[in-house]
Parts: C-alpha cells; sequence; structure tokens
C-alpha cells in the first residue's frame, strides 16, 4: 500500500512540475502521524494509600446473584521511577479477609502494561493480564483457569480523580461474547 501512495505523490509532484524526494515524502507522511501514547505514568494516580469497599460476586459464572462485602485498604506504590509498581489489598467482610498483590509492569515497546495478582490464600501469581488506558479509562485482558476450564477475564479502572477511582472485574466463558462483572470496588482517600 505504501509503494502504491508513494507512487501516486511522485507521480503528481513530477506533473506539477516539482521535485519531491522520497525522503521528503517520508518526512511528511511520519509528521502527519500522530505521536504514540506513552503510557508509563498511567497508574501514577494511584500511589499511596486507599480505602477499599469492594464487593464479590458469591460464585462467579454460576448464575449466583448473592454479593459479598468487603471494607480495608489498598497502598500501591512506584517501582523503577514509575514504570512498575506495587499494590497490597487487606479487606475483610462476611464471608472473610482477602489479601492479595498486584504487580504491573510497563512494556515500552508495546505501550502496554501486564498485570497480575497473587492471592494470600494460595501464594500463586496469577497469568499476566494485558492492556493500556485511553480517554481515563484502563481495560486488561487475560486467560485464567477458573473450574477447571480456561476463561477470559477482563479489568476496567475508571471514574479516576484525585481522590477516587472504580476498578470492576469480570469474566466471560464464551470468548468475549458476554461478560459477568464479579468484583466492584471504589477505593477513596
Amino acid at each position: 500500500m505504501f509503494t502504491v501512495l508513494l507512487s501516486a505523490a511522485l507521480a503528481a509532484a513530477a506533473l506539477m512540475g516539482s521535485t519531491v524526494t522520497v525522503h521528503e515524502l517520508d518526512a511528511r507522511s511520519t509528521a502527519a502521524q500522530p505521536a504514540a501514547r506513552d503510557g508509563q505514568h498511567d497508574f501514577d494516580f494511584e500511589f499511596g494509600s486507599w480505602s477499599a469497599r469492594l464487593s464479590r460476586l458469591d460464585k462467579p459464572l454460576s448464575g449466583s446473584t448473592t454479593w459479598r462485602d468487603y471494607e480495608g485498604t489498598s497502598v500501591v506504590r512506584q517501582v523503577w521511577n514509575g514504570r512498575a509498581n506495587l499494590g497490597e489489598l487487606d479487606v475483610r467482610g462476611s464471608a472473610g479477609q482477602i489479601e492479595g498483590l498486584t504487580l504491573r509492569v510497563y512494556n515500552p515497546q508495546a505501550r502496554q502494561w501486564h498485570i497480575s495478582w497473587v492471592n494470600a490464600r494460595d501464594g500463586m501469581i496469577g497469568d499476566a493480564m494485558s492492556g493500556e488506558f485511553k480517554d481515563g479509562r484502563g481495560e486488561f485482558f487475560g486467560e485464567e483457569s477458573f473450574d477447571g476450564r480456561v476463561i477470559l477475564v477482563r479489568f476496567v479502572f475508571s471514574d479516576i480523580t484525585a481522590k477516587s477511582f472504580r476498578f470492576e472485574q469480570a469474566f466471560s466463558n464464551d470468548w468475549g461474547k458476554t461478560w459477568e462483572v464479579n468484583w466492584r470496588a471504589v477505593f477513596t482517600k
């Protein structure tokens, strides 16, 4: 496609009696393209201590409509000058305690974040999810094993302000045709 466009541009320039080099056309083409967005500091909003209120769907992907509520704290600190961060979640509710770590690492070549979750209950690091922020909303996708099946997982960060933000997790067992939200959280300072 580029070759066709380049040939057309050179032919048009020749007809108009001007000379345009390939380097000039390449420079014009590059200048017309918007610079790729560097999302390395997308999670900077989350550094510090937060109050956490979350609801977790009891028995996801089973038709359950029972939600369990938790309250506690989330503390996020930067690593590698913001190119990575580590979050600690500690919440308690009627169904017990959820204690976990989130490791997020930025890939500057792909301009995406990779997120891994570790639950203190089993100490296992989950498969990394990947994604990015666009227009103030972060979406991250991955696969995980759930009840012996591979499903899709989606994280969404939204409504981000200096004093609050929302987080949502959803599962899909039909490869993204439908999603069931199973975690909803509001974090406030």
